[in-house]
């Protein structure tokens, strides 16, 4: 499904991806873990050609995809933060979504879903951060594609939210597609994720599943897991 070889990601004199190599398998829930700072959101955001490497290459469905843009629209991809235009009701911005891409949309029983009926003619302006994040979760959901992307979503969310959402991502899995995780919420990671992907200084110091690393590090809890990986890269 994706290939990264060899990725190099400087800002200025800051090293933020060093030769990073990744091979992510198709079908299934990949939790892309590490403290902040540690290449998580620039990896991503070279996947989806946000951020040009100086070095390496991304492979995705066979195809070097560095420098173009067509494979973007098999891509569903959920941002951190929803910088949306203020002036817009949520409505207009899932019409504008719908129209900039050329796939079907089925955005009505996701809406339903998050209880967003009542909001669809209000500014997004106006709206709290958690609404905002179930509408970013309605136009990350709303296509269909093989690749799902998504950056810390869980931010904001309630308790019911974040039942939907987790449901959401395991009817993807069941469907064969794969999810692309980041996140700090290491209960959502050790109910959710098939393998993880743990960077460190812009490369990879861990990749396998949630039990091969508790196995690994000794421990019982994915949180000790972690802290116990990082204590050992830090001796």
């Amino acid at each position: 499904m994706i290939e990264v070889k060899n990725l190099h990601k400087k800002f200025g004199k800051l090293t933020v991806l060093d030769g990073l190599d990744l091979s992510i398998n198709e079908g299934g829930i990949f939790a892309v873990l590490g403290p902040n700072g540690s290449g998580k959101t620039t990896l991503i955001k070279c996947i989806l050609g946000m951020v040009i490497p100086q070095d390496g290459e991304i492979i995705y469905d066979s195809e070097s995809i560095l420098g173009k843009s067509d494979y973007r629209n098999k891509i569903n991809y959920m941002p951190q933060i929803a910088n949306f235009p203020a002036n817009l009701t949520v409505l207009e911005l899932i019409e504008m979504v719908k129209n900039l891409r050329p796939k079907p949309a089925n955005e009505d029983d996701l809406i339903a879903l998050f209880g967003l009926e009542s909001h669809l003619e209000k500014k997004l302006g106006n709206l709290s951060g958690g609404t905002k994040q179930k509408v970013n979760i309605v136009l990350a959901f709303m296509f269909d594609s093989n690749l799902i992307i998504l950056d810390e979503p869980t931010t904001g969310l309630d308790p019911i939210a974040l039942i939907h959402l987790k449901k959401l991502i395991q009817k993807a899995k069941s469907q064969g597609k794969t999810i692309l995780v980041t996140t700090h919420i290491m209960s959502l990671v050790d109910e959710i994720a098939d393998e993880i992907v743990f960077l460190l200084d812009g490369k990879i110091y861990f990749k396998g599943s949630v039990s091969k690393l508790k196995e690994e590090t000794g421990e019982k809890h994915l949180e000790h897991a972690i802290a116990n990986l990082l204590k050992k890269q830090y001796v």
